[in-house]
C-alpha cells in the first residue's frame, strides 16, 4: 500500500484531531532544549533522572504527544529524553534525504551529542520502525527495546478499507475531520465517555509541523523495505504494546513481531486503540516500568 500523498492527508487529519483543542500559548519558559546532531539541530525535552529512556514518536507526530501522565510516571525513575524527528516540530530538515535509517542515525547522533552510549528506548507506531533500524543499525545504543503499536513493514497489516476511507476522507469542516479521527485513535465507546480526557491531554499539543516535511516522511515510509527478514537479528530484550481494538496499526502487527523477534514479551491492551497510552496511562506506563525492571538474563 505505497500511498504517500493520502499518508499525508492522513497524518494532517490526525494532527488536526490530536490539535483541534489545542490551547493559545501561555507565555511559559520554553521547556525545549536544542542541539546540533549531525547536520541537523534537534529539538528535544528531558524530564528525571537516572538511566536514559528515549522516546521515538510516530508519523508527523512531535515529542509533545507523548502523554504527559506516561511521561511523569516513567521520569519518576529514569531520564525520559524525548524528541522531534527530523523535520517535525523544533527539529531541522537538514539536507540529507529523508528515510527511516535517516532518521534512527538521527537519533543516534543525538544519544551522542548528549554523551548517552546507551540508552531503554520507547517507540510507537512510525516511530517502531526508527527503533528497528536503531536497534539493527547501532545495537551497541539500545539496551531494552519497547516497541508500542509497532509494525516491521508498512504493508505488513494496514488498516483496513473501511478505516483508510475514513482517514482519506477530506469532506466536511476541520472540526467534522478531526471527530472522525479521533473516532479512529480510539474505540467509540470509550471516546464518548471521556471526551474530557481526550480534550484535556490535546490541549497541551502545540508544535506544528510543514507540509512538505510531512510528505518527505510518507515518501521515507513508502520507501523503507522494512525489517522482517532481519528481526532475527535483534539482541535487545523486547516489548511489544498494542491495544486489542487499534484500527490503524492493527494488533497481528504485533503477532508477526513476536514471532521475529527472539524472547520478545508481548502485552494487549483490552479495549486500547492506537492512542492507548492516553485511555490507559498509568496501565502502560506500568508495563514499561515492569519490564525494564525484569533482571537481565
Amino acid at each position: 500500500m505505497k500511498r504517500g500523498s493520502d499518508l499525508v492527508i492522513t497524518s494532517c487529519s490526525l494532527l488536526l484531531a490530536l490539535n483541534i483543542c489545542s490551547a493559545a500559548e501561555t507565555g511559559e519558559e520554553d521547556p525545549i532544549h536544542r542541539i546540533q546532531a549531525g547536520d541537523i539541530t534537534m529539538g528535544y525535552e528531558v524530564s528525571g533522572d537516572g538511566y536514559p529512556l528515549v522516546l521515538i514518536t510516530g508519523f508527523g507526530g512531535t515529542m509533545d504527544m507523548w502523554d504527559p501522565d506516561v511521561v511523569s510516571i516513567l521520569s519518576g525513575q529514569y531520564r525520559v529524553i524525548a524528541f522531534d524527528n527530523r523535520g517535525m516540530g523544533e527539529t531541522t530538515a537538514g539536507e540529507r534525504a529523508f528515510s527511516i535509517e535517516q532518521f534512527a542515525d538521527d537519533a543516534a547522533a543525538l544519544m551522542d551529542s548528549l554523551g548517552i552510549s546507551k540508552a531503554h528506548v520507547l517507540s510507537w507506531s512510525m516511530g517502531t520502525e526508527i527503533a528497528l533500524e536503531l536497534v539493527l543499525r547501532h545495537p551497541e545504543k539500545v539496551d531494552r527495546l519497547i516497541l508500542y503499536a509497532g509494525d516491521y513493514q508498512v504493508e505488513a497489516c494496514p488498516p483496513s478499507p473501511e478505516v483508510f476511507q475514513t482517514l482519506t476522507d477530506t469532506s466536511g469542516s476541520a472540526g467534522e475531520r478531526g471527530t472522525r479521527m479521533m473516532g479512529l485513535l480510539f474505540p467509540p465507546e470509550w471516546l464518548a465517555s471521556n471526551l474530557d480526557r481526550v480534550i484535556g491531554v490535546f490541549s497541551g499539543f502545540t508544535e506544528t509541523s510543514s507540509a512538505e516535511n510531512i510528505q518527505k516522511q510518507a515518501d521515507a515510509m513508502d520507501s523503507w523495505t522494512g525489517a522482517g527478514n532481519r528481526l532475527g537479528l535483534i539482541e535487545s530484550p523486547t516489548l511489544l504494546i498494542t491495544g486489542t481494538e487499534d484500527v490503524l496499526t492493527p494488533p497481528q502487527n504485533s503477532l508477526m513481531l513476536l514471532e521475529g523477534i527472539p524472547g520478545a514479551q508481548l502485552e494487549q491492551i483490552e479495549n486500547g486503540g492506537h492512542g492507548v497510552m492516553y485511555q490507559y496511562p498509568e496501565l502502560f506506563a506500568g508495563l514499561v516500568l515492569d519490564f525494564l525492571e525484569q533482571p537481565a538474563h
